[in-house]
């Protein structure tokens, strides 16, 4: 079954679904996807460079606005039954589990001036939960979506990631940026995301690993992680740290060449941070640079450079994900490093085709030998962003 039928089945599906539990068919059917970001960690809220994608696998959600003010939520997976809500009285922090996410975008919509009415909704996603490819943000995503359609709000795809990472800042309660909804919201098939976190300037970059002979593998470590534990936070503290001391308004202003004067102003522990995010930043610029004059076999050494720079001087990484990355480029990977948040998740893994199974081989026999949990393996492709699929 191709992507298309595919989508086409799930759209059904969760349709006859949604007026099974709810009683009446739904308005439509919206998707978005989850992400893979390809460089650029913790770029985003400093205000500079990242190069994520939209990824092949989606939350959707069949949505269907009411005539009264009560939200109805309920889930195809975890064991979270149907929540309630109204939508006049949400309140930030009030809600556990999935459900904070719609409600968040809500709330936010409301925030912004906009008149929510209540909604049933049924929620299916296929984004692995806690590993680092943005599940989250696909819910909020794919709610925004479907609300500024059924609303007539208008939004634009900048206003839609603002909005969305409003309600993930101020109503779930982490200290995330634009980086995960902008690839998710903006994303095409066949291209990644290169995003100017300062002013949301987009530029596609093209991104067709099979067609090199590629394959980019992710390896999820089952290492469970949170945006809103302190680890995330603390990291963003730091960064704020290192701004204010240097006189920017953003680290994105710190050139490698400042890091020297750098060292000599800030504490060790900051110091690490900055450079992470200054290099960082570089890397973005450099890996662009060669995907669009080169393609993307001559990039694996930004990766790896970038995973070094997250587990020395930015210390996210964990053991799992340092054998991940190891292992795979001991097995023939080009290039591998962590992607999204840290403290767990997932690594990715450039690999040429011809190497992708014996990759898969050894990362499998490293984790088992390590008694670690077996990791989840897979390939993704660059895909299409949020939009209606019903």
């Amino acid at each position: 079954m191709n992507t298309t039928a595919r989508a086409d089945a799930q759209a059904r599906d969760l349709a006859a679904r949604f007026e099974e539990t709810f009683g009446a068919a739904p308005d439509g059917v919206w998707a978005a996807p989850g992400r893979v970001n390809l460089i650029g960690e913790h770029t985003d809220y400093n205000e500079g460079f990242v190069l994520p994608f939209a990824i092949d696998k989606r939350a959707r959600t069949a949505l269907r606005l009411r005539g009264d003010s009560t939200i109805r939520l309920l889930s195809t997976f975890g064991d979270q039954g149907p929540v309630q809500a109204d939508a006049a009285d949400l309140v930030p922090g009030a809600v556990k589990g999935w459900a904070k996410y719609p409600l968040g975008v809500a709330w936010a919509l409301q925030r912004h001036g906009l008149d929510v009415p209540g909604f049933d909704l049924l929620l299916d996603s296929d984004v692995p939960l806690g590993a680092g490819l943005s599940s989250s943000h696909a819910i909020e995503c794919a709610v925004i979506t479907a609300l500024n359609e059924l609303t007539g709000a208008g939004l634009s795809a900048e206003d839609m990631v603002r909005l969305t990472q409003h309600a993930e800042n101020a109503f779930v309660g982490a200290p995330t940026g634009i980086m995960d909804q902008s690839a998710s919201l903006r994303g095409a098939a066949g291209q990644a995301v290169f995003l100017d976190c300062r002013d949301q300037a987009v530029q596609l970059v093209p991104f067709e690993a099979q067609e090199s002979g590629l394959v980019l593998l992710v390896i999820d470590t089952k290492v469970s992680h949170s945006h809103a534990d302190g680890g995330y936070a603390s990291r963003r503290a730091s960064c704020e740290l290192g701004a204010d001391v240097l006189g920017v308004k953003a680290l994105r202003d710190v050139t490698v060449a400042d890091l020297d004067e750098a060292r000599a102003l800030l504490d060790p522990v900051t110091f690490r941070r900055v450079r992470h995010i200054v290099t960082e930043n570089h890397r973005v610029l450099l890996t662009v640079d060669a995907l669009r004059s080169q393609g993307p076999a001559h990039i694996g050494q930004f990766l790896d450079a970038s995973h070094v720079s997250m587990r020395d001087d930015f210390e996210i990484s964990c053991p799992e994900l340092d054998l991940a990355v190891a292992t795979a480029r001991a097995a023939g990977a080009i290039g591998a490093r962590m992607t999204g948040g840290g403290f767990g998740g997932s690594a990715i893994a450039l690999t040429p085709a011809r190497h992708e199974q014996q990759v898969r081989d050894a990362v499998v026999r490293a984790f088992a030998d390590a008694g670690f949990t077996a990791p989840d393996i897979f390939t993704v492709t660059p895909a299409a962003g949020a939009g209606r699929i019903s």
